[in-house]
This record gives C-alpha cells, sequence and structure tokens, in this order.
C-alpha cells in the first residue's frame, strides 16, 4: 500500500475532542467482529471472532489454543485505540502523527521524524499511579558518541545502546549507572534465497561453517554477549531443542562453496541500517568484520551498503535485499513464538524469501500446542529444518543496555524496548530527557514494530495486559483478568473500568474490538497503517482475515 504523504504542524497541544469524548450517556451496544459469525478457520489465522459482549467483557474465540496469548496481547502493536479516533485518522494514514492514549503521557509536542524531538506531558487524568516526571523529551543521535557525550554534559538524562567501548567509561564514572539488560535478542545475518548465489542450499551450508562468528562478538560486542547456538535465546523456554548450529569449520566452508561452480568470483553486498539496535551494538564495525572474513576467508567480494533504517525495513519486509544483511531481533514477548513466528512463519515477512514447509509446519504446530511435549517435539522440527536449510546464520545474543545520571531513580532497561518513563525520578526535576538512536517510525504501532516506536508507544499507549518494567513477565493493564477456557481457545478479557483516553474519552469495548479488528482484517477502512504490512500481527496471529490470494 502508499503511504500517503501529509504535511502535520510539528506542535502537537492536547488531542482534540473525538466524538465519543467524556462519559457517554448512550447504552452501550455489543458487537461482534466478523458481524456474522466466527470466521472460517481455513483462512489460516489463528482468531475466528472476536465479542464486545457488554461495555466491560471482550471475547476472544481462537481457531486453536494459543498458551502464550497473554503476552502477544502485552506487545504496543497491540494497543488499544479510541475507536472514534480510529475512525477519524485512521482511514487518512493519520495515526502516524495523531496519538490519543490511556497511558501516563500524552504528546503534547513534536511528531515522529522529520521533526527533532517529541515532548510528553503527565496525563493527570490516568487511571493508575500517576507519571512522577511532569515532562518527558525524547531526543535522537545516531552516532553513539553523541548520546554518551550529552549524557556527560547533563543535558540528557539517560541513553539507549552504549557502544561497548564506552561501557568502561560509564561505569568508571560515580556521576553516571548502567542498567544492563537481559540479553533476549539475536543478531544475525540474513539472505534471501531467490538471489544467486543465496539460491544454491550448499552454498548457504558453506556460509554458515566459514564465518567464524566467535571472531565477530570477540571483536563488536560488549560483555555478556553469547554465541547464538539457535535463533532464540536459551533464557526462553523450548528455545535450544534440536541440534546446535554448525561450529565453525573454514575447511569444510571452502570445500562446499566450490561445488556449486559459480563463473567468475563471488560477489555480493552487505546491507545494514544505520543505527544501533538492542542486539546490535555497532553495525557499520559488524559489517566491516563480516567483509573482512569473506575477503580473506572465503574469497567473496563484499561492498558495504549502510541504509537509512525505514529505508532498510521497508526494502527487508518486501524481500528486495540481493546480498547479506545484518540485523537484530529483540523479543516481542518471552515466547518461542516471538523469535521463530514471526521471521519463519508469517507471511507478510518475505525478508528470507520462500520459506521451506519443513521449517512453517512444525512452527504451526508447536503455536497450536497446549501440551508441553508436544510443544518441545515441534520446536525441535523447527530448529533442525531451519539448521538444514539455512535461511539466516544466528551470530549473538548481544548484551545491552541503557546509561543514566547517577541521581536518576528507578531508571531500569528492558529487555523488550519498553522502558517506563512514568515510574522514574530524575533526581526531583521537572523533566526527565532521554536520548535514542532514532527516530520513531510512528505513533500507531499496530504497523511500525522497531524499537525506538514501540519505547513511544508503551508510555502514551496502554495495551490489555503490559509487561513488568524490566522483565519479560506480563501484568494485567487495562484489563483487570483475561482468563480462558480449559482448551485455552477462548479468553475472556475483564476491562478496567473508568479508564479514559487522552482527550476524555472512556475506554469500553468497542475500542478493544475494533483496534484488533483494523490490524486483524485486511480490507478494513483502517487496515492501511504506515506501510500497510502489519508484520507485527502476521508474526503473532498468522494470515489477516480477507487476504487476497497469492499471485499465481
Amino acid at each position: 500500500m502508499v503511504v500517503l504523504g501529509v504535511v502535520i504542524a510539528a506542535c502537537q497541544a492536547a488531542p482534540s475532542t473525538s466524538p465519543s469524548a467524556g462519559e457517554s450517556s448512550v447504552p452501550f451496544q455489543s458487537a461482534s467482529y466478523p458481524q456474522g459469525g466466527p470466521a472460517d478457520c481455513a483462512y489460516g489465522g489463528e482468531i475466528a471472532q472476536i465479542r464486545a459482549v457488554d461495555r466491560l467483557t471482550v471475547e476472544f474465540a481462537l481457531c486453536h489454543p494459543d498458551p502464550a496469548f497473554l503476552s502477544k496481547i502485552a506487545l504496543a502493536n497491540n494497543a488499544i485505540q479510541d475507536s472514534d479516533w480510529l475512525t477519524l485518522y485512521g482511514p487518512n494514514q493519520r495515526l502516524r502523527v495523531e496519538a490519543n492514549g490511556t497511558g501516563p503521557y500524552m504528546v503534547t509536542e513534536g511528531t515522529p521524524a522529520p521533526s527533532t524531538g517529541i515532548t510528553l506531558g503527565r496525563y493527570d487524568g490516568y487511571w493508575g499511579n500517576k507519571a512522577i516526571a511532569a515532562e518527558v523529551v525524547l531526543e535522537w543521535r545516531s552516532s553513539a558518541a553523541a548520546r554518551l557525550l550529552a549524557l556527560q554534559s547533563g543535558s540528557v538524562d539517560g541513553i539507549d545502546n552504549p557502544r561497548p567501548n564506552d561501557l568502561a567509561t560509564i561505569e568508571g564514572d560515580s556521576t553516571l549507572n548502567l542498567e544492563p539488560s537481559e540479553a533476549l535478542n539475536t543478531m544475525y545475518i540474513g539472505m534471501s534465497n531467490i538471489f544467486a548465489p543465496f539460491d544454491s542450499l550448499t552454498f548457504r551450508h558453506g556460509l554458515a561453517m566459514g564465518i567464524d562468528r566467535q571472531r565477530i562478538i570477540d571483536n563488536a560486542f560488549p560483555p555478556g554477549s553469547s554465541l547464538a547456538g539457535w535463533f532464540t535465546p536459551c533464557a526462553i523456554e523450548f528455545a535450544c531443542v534440536g541440534d546446535p548450529w554448525y561450529a565453525y569449520d573454514k575447511g569444510a566452508a571452502i570445500a562446499l562453496l566450490a561445488e556449486p561452480g559459480f563463473p567468475g568470483p563471488l560477489t555480493t553486498h552487505i546491507y545494514y541500517r544505520d543505527e544501533v539496535g538492542c542486539g546490535l551494538p555497532d553495525p557499520s564495525v559488524i559489517a566491516q568484520e563480516l567483509q573482512t572474513q569473506l575477503q580473506d576467508d572465503l574469497d567473496i567480494t563484499a561492498d558495504l551498503r549502510p541504509q537509512e533504517s525505514a529505508t532498510f525495513m521497508a526494502n527487508l519486509s518486501a524481500g528486495l535485499l540481493d546480498g547479506l544483511y545484518l540485523l537484530e531481533w529483540c523479543a516481542a514477548y518471552p515466547d518461542v513464538t516471538a523469535f521463530l513466528d514471526h521471521h519463519f512463519n508469517n507471511p507478510g515477512n518475505q525478508q528470507f524469501g520462500t520459506i521451506d514447509a519443513s521449517i512453517s509446519v512444525p512452527l504451526m504446530a508447536g503455536d497450536q500446542a497446549a501440551d508441553p511435549t508436544a510443544r518441545e517435539a515441534a520446536y525441535v522440527a523447527a530448529n533442525n529444518a531451519i539448521r538444514d536449510i539455512v535461511p539466516m546464520i544466528p551470530i549473538a545474543h548481544g548484551g545491552s543496555g541503557t546509561a543514566w545520571k547517577a541521581d536518576v531513580v528507578g531508571a531500569v532497561a528492558s529487555p523488550l524496548n519498553g522502558e517506563s518513563f512514568a515510574a522514574m525520578d530524575p533526581g526531583g526535576r521537572t523533566r526527565l530527557v532521554w536520548m535514542q538512536s532514532a527516530s520513531p517510525r510512528s505513533f500507531y504501532c499496530a504497523d511500525a514494530i522497531d524499537g525506538n516506536s514501540v519505547r513511544l508507544c508503551h508510555n502514551i499507549f496502554e495495551q490489555l495486559y503490559a509487561f513488568r518494567p524490566g522483565t519479560a513477565m506480563v501484568t494485567p493493564a487495562l484489563a483487570e483478568l483475561c482468563d480462558p477456557n480449559e482448551e485455552l481457545t477462548v479468553w475472556t478479557c475483564h476491562l478496567r473500568s473508568g479508564v479514559t483516553f487522552h482527550d476524555g474519552a472512556e475506554l469500553d469495548a468497542n475500542d478493544v474490538l475494533m483496534s484488533y479488528a483494523a490490524q486483524w482484517d485486511y480490507e478494513h477502512p483502517i487496515h492501511g497503517g504506515s506501510t500497510g504490512r502489519f508484520v507485527g500481527w502476521a508474526g503473532e496471529f498468522g494470515p489477516f482475515l480477507n487476504a487476497p490470494s497469492p499471485a499465481p
């Protein structure tokens, strides 16, 4: 889908009033999606129907059991929007720059790029504990050195992803604190099997054995990083079952790379985005290390092709990167499906080209199994198939974190890019200033899953469940409780009463229904978003309802 170009004023005051603002005197009308009854589960997705049973009750009927349901609904892309706000700003794609949440902070000034910063003001009508700091200012600089200098000078209170060689400096400075986060991330080298020479399985096996992954970690990653034996970090259940990744074997790799018999010298590209990620400490250093290894050890010449982050991610999802690429994946939620399904069982993600059924079929079985023994067997098969097919090469589970002024109380690094600014006291100051590596892409995180957008969205919007600060543990948020039936195929969520959006509209079950339907239904008038791909949803709940048939 084409993103409409709109010129938006850089200054956004409190949200303008939507038609539903204020306490409703209109009797609540229950609703269902789809209206005519549950969807035919043959469409391939997880959800069959969503029902707004009464004002404060929502029911999700699933096509199969989902033991990770609570973690999925805690993700930023599943934040609850006001239904009238969605109707007003969704069809013209202005949700990217118009924010109206229920969270502890509301947008008072600025938008995602091309502005230079975003200011959040405390929402005094918040249903929970009010934010400590009256204001939060988000700034961004791509240079890790510039972020550290801003922190040292005192112009900002916290920064994300300091460089590995800056960690000793931070730890040795009594005016600063380093907050490490659990390494629930994976940095990998990807490739698409629709482009030569990566269309050769033998060639991919050669790369899998011929790249010295430990050398990359030693030269480019901070302390606390570890070699990735599987795609998913072993701290997550069922992650490290099946055979571990290939050991480094340069001689075997050279022999394999000679087999396909490509004419002339081998050349390729190394693509990467020009920003630091939660598990990607310095992309340019890693790219240069990979380039050197390919040339010196495997006689493969590769040029470096950095791209602006939004461009890179769009090209990646569309499957347009015709060389090797570097990317990290940070745990969206603490379940193996968060890593494997998004990448290898997600029709909206074309980054690897064609995914073999030997991978996708067991992933679907694992996603639908409530029995732990059956889940483990499915992930043994999936992990072994990923190892056999080599759609990517896992490199590291990278140590990362945040750095803060020493007087900031309550600063905690999130393993999920969900730092909660509301619980932080910036040394008694009324304003907390945070500097991250890049601008958020959008206020509408249903269609923007980059870490910088997710962090912002977690402070403006809320989901039915949330992650406890600094952890991957879920806890009720807009829902007081979501409880399943015995088969884990029907989940009933009971909403908090008295929750209001920033414009004064009162939360009810139809807001939940519409927030989900806009992502779920490909033909929904609001299913435009920023890119129209909604890759978060596709990785969590499978194919869209009413999705067009793939081209023959």
